[in-house]
């Protein structure tokens, strides 16, 4: 248990760190709302979109591919979003709706998932894990594109207003266009990859320092309601229903507990930087995801302990 803790502290606690320093620089008034406007669309539009380029680029499609994981991740997926929309339009203003329906289905399984799944299944849990990471930032851009354009601040999309935001988003652009040099193992020169890898590396931390400056007391009481709402969704609730129905359908040892953790894994950065690239609710878009962050310390390890302990991952 104490290994586990601490291989989940180590992910996180650098997350932490990020947003810490964030509010700290802008404290001190290092960084402003001009600089973090500018850093976001930066993420949104150059870092992030080649960050996942690399990350498809390099993966082998053929390796772990399980239809039967696959197939359940993705229906899985949508009926938590779909789950998390019902809610919405019974209890969530309005305004707010998108970014809390993306908060709460939205997990960095990139970051977080991936090397928690490396660490508790060695290579197998990388390759199936990184085979799931392309479904997953497919499936999540998708639907939190269509979600923040639906109530969308500037008025109710039309379904071709939608479908242009999707076609146009520059996260599923990098991913839809670094799929043939992943399926045909076209290689990159290696100047380019290493120039792209120094680019993308930003992405994280620059990320995770926005967020941070971000969040102040005054946003984090006035979304203090709905950040909750939407964290206990994301890391209870979900992830709870998510992995019984994993289990129902004949799923157990490795595949359970990595699908597990996918589901459990804290709001992703990306959500902050989608929201603030559309104008809506950026400060609860940042709360949700300090708020799961600091939850998933827990959540995670008392599921995965509790799967070790039933015999069933």
């Amino acid at each position: 248990m104490l290994a586990l803790t601490l291989q989940t502290l180590s992910v996180t606690a650098p997350v932490f760190a990020m947003l810490f320093l964030g509010t700290l620089l802008r404290r001190l008034g290092w960084i402003d709302p001009a600089f973090i406007n500018t850093a976001s669309s930066l993420v949104f539009r150059g870092t992030m979109p080649v960050l996942l380029f690399l990350v498809m680029q390099q993966a082998d499609l053929n390796t772990a591919l399980q239809p039967k994981v696959l197939g359940y991740f993705a229906v899985a997926t949508l009926v938590t979003f779909l789950g998390a929309w019902g809610w919405a339009l019974l209890r969530v203003p309005r305004n707010d709706r998108g970014v809390y329906v993306q908060g709460s289905f939205r997990g960095n399984n990139g970051i977080v998932g991936l090397a928690l799944v490396g660490s508790l299944y060695g290579d197998y849990g990388l390759s199936l894990g990184a085979v799931l990471t392309g479904l997953v930032i497919l499936m999540f851009n998708g639907l939190s594109v269509m979600i923040l354009a639906i109530y969308s601040p500037n008025g109710q999309a039309s379904l071709l207003g939608v479908l242009k935001g999707i076609a146009r988003n520059p996260l599923i652009i990098g991913v839809v266009s670094s799929l043939p040099f992943a399926y045909f193992q076209i290689g990159l020169p290696q100047w380019l990859v290493t120039s792209g890898d120094y680019f993308a590396r930003m992405t994280l931390p620059l990320a995770l320092i926005c967020i941070g400056g971000t969040l102040t007391l005054s946003a984090l009481r006035a979304s203090s309601a709905l950040a909750i709402s939407a964290s206990l969704m994301k890391m209870v609730w979900l992830p709870l229903i998510a992995t019984f129905g994993a289990w129902l359908v004949g799923l157990r040892g490795a595949e359970l507990g990595i699908l597990f953790v996918y589901f459990a894994c804290p709001t992703a950065a990306a959500s902050f930087v989608m929201a603030k690239a559309v104008g809506a609710n950026a400060e609860l878009a940042a709360a949700i995801i300090a708020l799961t962050t600091l939850i998933s310390v827990v959540s995670i390890n008392a599921g995965i302990l509790t799967l070790q302990a039933l015999g069933l991952a």
